[in-house]
């Protein structure tokens, strides 16, 4: 695929995802669920947070993913003292030539993996709204644009609650997805103690073998392609039943957003164009609804007691709401 290449077929998006899946795999045993998710929030231009124990290659993941897309790649470690400067950038004063100088903070990457994004503050964490949202930055009253491929994946550890603050709703809410890393299996897990039990080291994705299957032509005319996949009155109306019965279930005191209808939705179709099809079908609604709701509801406090879990509501609700034939 050259740079100059402004056109691409589904078919040949359906062979880029695998390509990607393909050098992924390379380095990162399993999660090929978690590599899913991934490849439609990019293409869906959406943003993920994944959850879950430490030591579950999170962050190993983030670095393959972006090395098989070509993408330049940032990372923070969030931590209590981390301030929004040290996020954005700031403007200093040059001496030399009398004027301001903008030193660009590590939002200004491609991909971005924020680290433990629950570890600092609320302040710092809300540097991050317009970047995700606007894919901008405002800095002294001036905007500078981001990457039209900006992407935000964050991680946290759902176990410590000790020096964390949970993410406030705003926050919560311009993630496309929230994914749980699971542990892996007996058979993933002896594969990885197999090929990485001598190293005493992390190895990078490059040094597995890890290259770029992609540029940034590749990847708008990957999006693009997807804008074409149809998306019928009936399904419309299909996500936004969906949505609108998080709002009236007796188990949750608020209830999914008309933003996470339309986010919905756009993953749809880019679920759809990863399996070749130029149309949405019930099913890729209904295999996504759980990422993408999870995060964007609260549980009653009889539904806490009784010790129901979101994604069983979740899981409910689409049973319950009927699919177009």
């Amino acid at each position: 695929m050259t740079e100059g290449q402004e056109t691409m077929t589904l078919e040949q998006v359906r062979a880029l995802a695998q390509a990607i899946r393909g050098e992924v795999g390379k380095a990162v045993i399993g999660q090929d669920g978690i590599v899913d998710h991934l490849l439609i929030a990019l293409f869906a231009g959406g943003h993920v947070l994944l959850e879950g124990p430490p030591g579950t290659a999170k962050t190993f993941l983030a670095q393959s993913f972006a090395a098989a897309l070509g993408l330049d790649f940032g990372r923070i470690q969030f931590t209590p003292d981390l301030m929004p400067g040290d996020i954005l950038g700031s403007n200093l004063f040059n001496f030399q030539t009398s004027q301001f100088t903008l030193t660009r903070g590590p939002i200004f990457h491609e991909l971005l993996l924020a680290d433990e994004i629950n570890r600092t503050p609320p302040k710092t964490q809300a540097a991050l709204l317009e970047a995700m949202q606007e894919r901008r930055v405002t800095l002294d009253g001036e905007i500078h644009p981001l990457s039209d491929r900006f992407m935000v994946v964050a991680t946290q550890n759902p176990i410590e609650s000790q020096g964390v603050y949970p993410l406030p709703e705003a926050q919560l809410d311009r993630f496309l997805f929230k994914v749980l890393v699971p542990y892996p299996s007996f058979e993933e897990e002896a594969r990885i103690v197999l090929r990485y039990g001598e190293g005493a080291r992390s190895a990078k994705p490059a040094e597995l073998g890890v290259t770029a299957v992609a540029n940034g032509a590749t990847l708008r005319a990957a999006t693009a392609a997807i804008g074409q996949v149809a998306l019928a009155d009936s399904i419309v109306d299909y996500v936004v039943r969906l949505v609108r019965a998080t709002r009236d279930s007796a188990d949750l005191v608020a209830g999914a957003s008309p933003r996470a209808a339309v986010l919905l939705a756009g993953a749809a179709r880019a679920r759809a164009a990863l399996d070749g099809r130029d149309y949405v079908i019930p099913d890729d609604v209904k295999a996504l609804a759980i990422a993408v709701l999870r995060h964007r509801m609260l549980l009653s406090p009889a539904a806490e007691i009784e010790g129901r879990q979101v994604e069983a509501i979740v899981a409910d609700l689409v049973q319950g709401t009927e699919a177009p034939r």
